[in-house]
């Protein structure tokens, strides 16, 4: 198969003043959006009667008052006008933004945020939700009560029992938060694409493959300037650091990387973030809590702040210990080599990939003419759900896309074809760094809709006539986010609430985490990993090196990650007014004191994200949640247990797993769930011995 080049967003006729495509559902297969009639244009007259639609129709549901079950159906059903435009609005900033789409999202943010404070906190749909939590009828179901517990619970969250100054506060500061967090991404993507480091002479990339020489030389090509440029990418680790030979040219690397947002002049986020933090402890403190985490964290499945706090702070010492008898070893090849100790942050992953070779006959560049997208992509993550779930996957050319790299397929299972999968891989100055899922149709029983989602990466794209081949923490990836992917495909509830990946922050990385772990099975491995020009398998003995050493250098990547999740809680646990006097210069400070009362303060192993591009947490849904990866991590390593004990990669397992908590969404409780599917509650004890922690 080839990649769908065809469709650009900008192809086709020019759509007719005043056309509206979002007024109606899509009649393209499952839903698929009409990307080839969305213009920039098109969204704030859509928002306009989107957001006029969704209060005239809870007008008519409050007239009609109709028995309970219907009510809850219909205020489901509402604001649908709206939903299916801000599904391609909300992708399209991320993945293929522009000045015009980025000026509507800088007018339009804090107003759909304003919108929906107003649905949420609308006293009449609140009086009746009340009345019926309060003696709900005989006839609702298990779906429907949950629904009107989490109806009520977001309220109350939300600021329902505030009144007069208290709630006009909220509606002010909500609208700030949603203007200020797209401000925050626009400058982020900007200083991200201008930091891309320049060298003039391909001696200083020594190291750099051919194949990766010459996409550098193009990326400079492409913006007009001379030499070679590295791209970053949203982690503070950068991939390219593993390659540089050269000591000056991976600190020219990890310095740019670690300066985004803090340099000073028009993309200096630090002014952003500490306005977020204080307001975000100013909405925590008027809607009744001590700080934001505490908010965050009240409806999660950790419960409290200081449980998901007390877990990260109790692999943490562990972790150091780790790291520092890592760094001793690394600090050896540094000076074997004649460069001055201490091994520093930009060396670390240079000489980290050395010691996998030599320990582990392992060399991670050398292993990615076994890892070509395609390949990986059919033969590795599509044949895995197959073999677990049943599903097919057959790709349709047919169909408009957003970017003419995306590609579409239309997902089957037993019963014939259910969904589409939407494939963006590649990276490019329009699209926000990372990898992530979304959705741009969720799948409802009352709705009839179907799943439509999307999984995006960052994989530089080939020089023309070259194949994509992956690292091996981008085959990682893939796999993890495609479970994301299974998550919102393999939906099976009625109300669109609860649909898909619309389950607690702290448990939304669990599929994916378990879908991770297939990647480098041996029998899983065996199907995709062949080389890309011969078809031969991995060399002999190479799949289990590759684990061994996968499972190697724990330590530095358990404390990278704790130093990130401390620094996301620090920010979050501020009280009101603890800024009012900050200056931009206050965030590296205020970074500094938090990672050193943590106790995860290493010089060679900073954060995975410093605050000033921590996209997570001051730009997307993360904030005060980023523990929720190790938190869902002890699930993850106690199923992948679970599939061991009982045979791993069968399709009976796989049922099982599916029925049991993929299909289930936020319709029940997912720690209900999982225990219903194991048998108990999940053991930390599989996530201590995976993270070399089995001491702690």
């Amino acid at each position: 198969m080839t990649p769908n080049a065809a469709n650009e967003r900008s192809a086709g006729p020019a759509a007719p003043d005043g056309e509206d495509p979002f007024a109606t559902a899509s009649d393209l297969p499952f839903g698929l959006p009409p990307f080839d009639r969305v213009r920039p244009e098109h969204f704030a007259p859509a928002f306009e009667a989107g957001v006029a639609a969704h209060l005239a129709e809870l007008d008519e549901l409050i007239a009609a008052d109709p028995p309970a079950a219907a009510f809850l159906d219909a205020l489901e059903s509402a604001g649908q006008r709206l939903a299916r435009a801000e599904a391609v609005f909300w992708n399209l900033t991320g993945t293929d933004a522009d000045d015009a789409l980025r000026a509507v999202q800088e007018e339009w943010a804090p107003r759909l945020a304003a919108h929906h404070d107003a649905v949420r906190l609308d006293p009449r749909v609140l009086a009746r939700v009340r009345a019926l939590r309060e003696d709900p009828p005989a006839d609702l179901d298990a779906e429907a009560r949950r629904l009107l517990e989490r109806l009520h619970s977001d309220a109350a969250r939300s600021g329902a029992l505030l009144e007069g100054a208290g709630a006009q506060r909220l509606r002010e500061l909500n609208a700030q938060l949603s203007a200020l967090a797209t401000r925050f991404d626009v400058e982020l993507l900007a200083d991200t694409n201008d930091l891309a480091v320049r060298f003039e002479d391909a001696a200083e990339l020594e190291g750099l493959p051919a194949a990766e020489l010459a996409r550098a030389a193009e990326a400079a090509r492409s913006r007009g300037v001379q030499g070679y440029l590295l791209a970053l990418s949203l982690p503070t680790g950068q991939p390219v650091l593993e390659l540089l030979r050269r000591r000056s040219s991976r600190e020219r690397v990890h310095r740019a990387s670690v300066s985004r947002g803090g340099r000073g002049g028009a993309h200096d986020t630090r002014a952003l973030l500490q306005r977020i933090a204080a307001l975000r402890a100013e909405r925590a403190r008027l809607l009744g809590f001590a700080d934001h985490a505490s908010w965050v964290v009240a409806d999660e499945t950790a419960g409290d702040a200081a449980a998901a706090e007390a877990m990260l702070r109790r692999l943490a010492p562990a972790a150091v210990a780790n790291a520092r008898a890592e760094q001793a070893e690394l600090t050896e090849l540094l000076v074997a080599d004649g460069e001055a100790a201490p091994l520093r942050a930009w060396d670390w992953a240079h000489y980290a990939a050395r010691q996998r070779r030599e320990r582990f006959a392992v060399d991670a560049e050398a292993l990615r003419p076994w890892f070509e997208l395609e390949r990986v992509l059919l033969d590795g993550v599509f044949a895995t759900a197959s073999a677990l779930y049943g599903l097919s996957f057959a790709e349709r050319t047919d169909l408009p896309v957003y970017s003419g790299h995306v590609r579409v397929f239309e997902v089957s299972g037993e019963d014939g074809p259910f969904g589409l999968y939407l494939f963006d891989p590649y990276a490019r100055e329009s699209k926000r760094g990372g990898a992530w899922m979304s959705s741009f149709s969720d799948q409802s029983r009352l709705l009839g809709t179907a799943p439509v989602v999307v999984n995006c990466l960052n994989v530089p794209r080939p020089a023309a006539g070259e194949p994509t081949l992956l690292t091996v923490d981008e085959v990682e990836t893939l796999f993890h986010e495609f479970g994301h992917a299974l998550h919102g495909l393999l939906s099976d509830v009625r109300y669109p609430r609860f649909s898909g990946t619309n389950v607690p922050r702290d448990f939304v990385e669990f599929p994916s985490q378990v879908n991770e772990f297939w990647g480098f099975e041996p029998e899983v491995l065996q199907r995709y990993a062949r080389h890309h020009a011969t078809g031969e398998p991995l060399p002999e003995g190479a799949a289990e090196r590759l684990r061994a050493a996968r499972a190697h250098g724990q330590g530095f990547s358990t404390l990278e990650y704790l130093a990130a999740a401390l620094l996301d809680t620090a920010w979050h646990r501020i009280a009101p007014g603890a800024l009012d006097a900050a200056v931009p210069e206050d965030v590296e400070r205020f970074e500094a004191a938090a990672l050193a009362e943590a106790g995860v303060a290493l010089e060679a192993v900073p954060p995975r994200y410093r605050s000033t591009y921590f996209h997570h947490v001051f730009g997307g849904g993360y904030a005060a949640a980023y523990y929720s990866y190790v938190w869902s991590e002890v699930l993850d390593a106690d199923t992948v247990e679970w599939f061991a004990e009982n045979g791993g990669l069968r399709r009976e397992n796989g049922e099982r797993f599916r029925a049991a908590l993929l299909s289930r969404g936020g319709s029940v409780d997912p720690l209900q769930a999982y225990r219903d599917f194991r048998g108990r509650d999940a053991r930390i004890e599989p996530l201590l011995r995976r993270r070399g922690l089995a001491g702690v």
